[in-house]
């Protein structure tokens, strides 16, 4: 009997000293929190829609932000990438006449172009990823504005897509949940499996344990970090062709809170800031914690001014906690035995 309760108590604690552990438990005590202070609507479908409808997006994003940040690296171009993809879209569709299809693909190899770029500035110089993609992020910018006046006139463009590609990428089923949400999900598998399935995950922890080390090893990794800035582009330029379908409207300075908001769930989601760590699990539900913050001030009547605050708040915390919270589980469970 006793060795039965030891050897749960052991699995108790194995599961416990996981980093989405503790990133669980501050989800249930934030829902509740706002469950509490939202009422019905926040807990109806409505209040479900609003902050699954945010998590999808920005959780796309996130989702590759978060291998670059494992493997030791930023990306800040999505910003740009999000509201040029989407641009890109409705210009080759709307403005040149070319099918939908041609357009979504224009947009995707807008994200595509502009990762290759980062992955190949980052392993071809010596500068730091972050001056990197904030260098990009100020091209694609200003390059996406330059070109769409030149060609439009405006900083706006319009794209009215048909009902069958509204239904794949821009539907509102019951008026409520975006069919994002559902990509999101299948994206986050996919990138569960690229992580911690298949043998390229492997890659991705050893560069941020130690570049040079896995090198040495026979790991690619100018390869591999092109790589991750190419699905870095993608995902964000996925997200534009989401935006410009649901919303048939794109604007070149759409965008600029992907930059940040993804950084801010991949820290809440257990992404150690110095590379090395992280995992999808913990990203999605940093993500949704983010998300339910964000709309439950919202639906709880607060001053939205409080959403910066809580959000940064939860930042730091996030920071200091995550290795604090595992240290903890450790020690408890050890004493236990």
């Amino acid at each position: 009997m006793a060795d039965t309760i030891s050897a749960r108590s052991g699995r108790l604690g194995q599961l416990l000293r996981r980093p989405e552990a503790g990133i669980f438990l501050g989800l249930i005590a934030v829902y509740i929190i706002f469950a509490v202070l939202g009422g019905e609507k926040f807990i109806g479908p409505s209040g479900w829609s609003s902050w699954l409808n945010v998590a999808a997006e920005v959780g796309i994003i996130a989702l590759p932000v978060s291998l670059l940040m494992i493997a030791g690296y930023l990306d800040i171009s999505v910003g740009a990438v999000v509201p040029a993809s989407s641009l890109a879209v409705a210009l080759i569709s709307n403005h040149f006449g070319m099918p939908i299809v041609v357009g979504i693909a224009g947009g995707l190899a807008v994200g595509l172009l502009v990762g290759f770029v980062n992955g190949l500035l980052v392993t071809r110089t010596s500068v730091p990823s972050l001056i990197i993609t904030i260098g990009t992020m100020f091209g694609t910018m200003g390059l996406a504005l330059g070109l769409t006046v030149w060609i439009k006139g405006s900083t706006g463009v319009f794209l009215v897509a048909d009902p069958v590609t509204k239904l794949i990428f821009g539907e509102a089923l019951g008026g409520m949940f975006r069919v994002g949400i559902f990509w999101w999900l299948a994206i986050a598998a996919a990138f569960y499996y690229l992580l911690h399935v298949s043998p390229w995950g492997n890659g991705v922890f050893a560069m941020g344990g130690d570049r040079e080390s896995a090198r040495n090893a026979g790991i690619p990794t100018d390869r591999l970090t092109i790589q991750l800035y190419m699905l870095s582009g993608l995902a964000s330029a996925f997200v534009g062709v989401l935006q410009i379908i649901a919303n048939s409207n794109a604007q070149v300075a759409a965008g600029s809170t992907f930059i940040f908001n993804s950084i801010m769930c991949v820290a809440i989601g257990g992404v150690a800031l110095t590379g090395g760590a992280g995992s999808v699990l913990g990203v999605v539900l940093g993500t949704i914690i983010f998300s339910v913050v964000t709309q439950g001030v919202f639906y709880s009547g607060l001053d939205t001014n409080l959403v910066s605050i809580v959000i940064g708040a939860m930042f730091l915390l996030a920071v200091l906690t995550n290795d604090s919270f595992r240290n903890f589980i450790q020690i408890f469970f050890s004493k236990s035995k």
